[in-house]
């Protein structure tokens, strides 16, 4: 679903690949597949049902192929420097986990997937930090969801597909708010949505994270929608990252004020910029018009 990163000629010095299936392996929710990239065997994308689902690099635990997920650990970067508690829902080969893991390290995260045969398979396949930095948990992610402790993480993430489709149920304000509620005061709820012209889906999808978040969620700078021009032009399919920052007390005595994340900061607009596909960052008044009259996902 969405494009490689460019890549390089293996190192020579990397010890060996590891024991990889040939061909599609069963798993739960039908097959998985692991291809290696031509130029770089040690560069894997695990294919769930056809789909590109997860891409990474088994010599470089920070190396992020798809671009959405560049964008969600760009956002990710504008909490606090140190660890993070990070919730996962849709984990497939958890390249964002590695990655968080490797950027923050003594980070503790949870990875939950529908299908357990996979997650079983990905620990096998993939280098991947251990319980506890990184647990996986099969199951539906909103029943996980709704049974975690509520304020606990730093970030939770939704990417969870059935085909190209973000299952109904992982959609609307109810399911926004779960997540909102898993999330301490001005963590982070990060939402990967894969749209068609004229992004209906995503301005709904806005529109309910908005009302999930509060009032004066838009205005105050705690939601942007993050997509390649391209996409938010209505010009082809494609990623949009939703990123929501949940609200701190308004008695004005929160310790952490200092570090209350602000989408609209300048830098996330560099680091948006920086990559290899530029990014747009719509907030403030620039995502009220983009979401205009669309209604939540209820």
């Amino acid at each position: 679903m969405a494009r490689r990163a460019r890549t390089t000629r293996q190192d020579r010095s990397s010890p060996p690949a590891p024991t990889l299936p040939v061909g599609e392996v069963a798993v739960d929710t039908g097959t998985a597949r692991v291809e290696p990239d031509p130029d770089h065997p040690r560069r894997l994308t695990l294919h769930v049902n056809g789909v590109p689902s997860s891409c990474l690099d088994l010599d470089d635990p920070g190396f992020l192929a798809f671009e959405y997920l560049q964008q969600m650990a760009a956002v990710i970067d504008l909490l606090p420097a140190g660890p993070v508690r990070a919730v996962h829902l849709g984990a497939a080969g958890c390249a964002l986990p590695r990655q968080v893991e490797h950027a923050r390290p003594g980070s503790r995260q949870l990875g939950v997937d529908v299908d357990a045969r996979l997650l079983e398979l990905v620990r096998t396949w993939f280098d991947l930090p251990r319980s506890p930095a990184l647990r996986l948990r099969a199951g539906d992610a909103a029943a996980v969801l709704a049974t975690l402790p509520p304020g606990r993480a730093d970030v939770v993430v939704r990417d969870a597909f059935d085909g190209d489709t973000t299952p109904p149920h992982l959609t609307g304000t109810a399911f926004a708010t779960a997540c909102a509620t898993a999330v301490r005061p001005g963590g982070l709820v990060l939402a990967n949505c894969a749209d068609r012209p004229p992004l209906s889906t995503v301005r709904q999808e806005a529109a309910s994270f908005a009302a999930a978040l509060g009032p004066d969620t838009v205005a105050e700078g705690r939601l942007a929608v993050l997509a390649e021009p391209g996409v938010l032009k209505g010009r082809r399919y494609g990623n949009v990252v939703l990123a929501g920052v949940t609200p701190t007390p308004a008695d004005g005595h929160d310790p952490s004020d200092d570090d209350r994340v602000d989408l609209r900061d300048t830098r996330l607009g560099r680091a948006m910029r920086s990559l290899a596909v530029p990014v747009t960052v719509l907030a403030g008044p620039e995502l009220a018009r983009f979401v205009g009259t669309a209604r939540p996902l209820d």
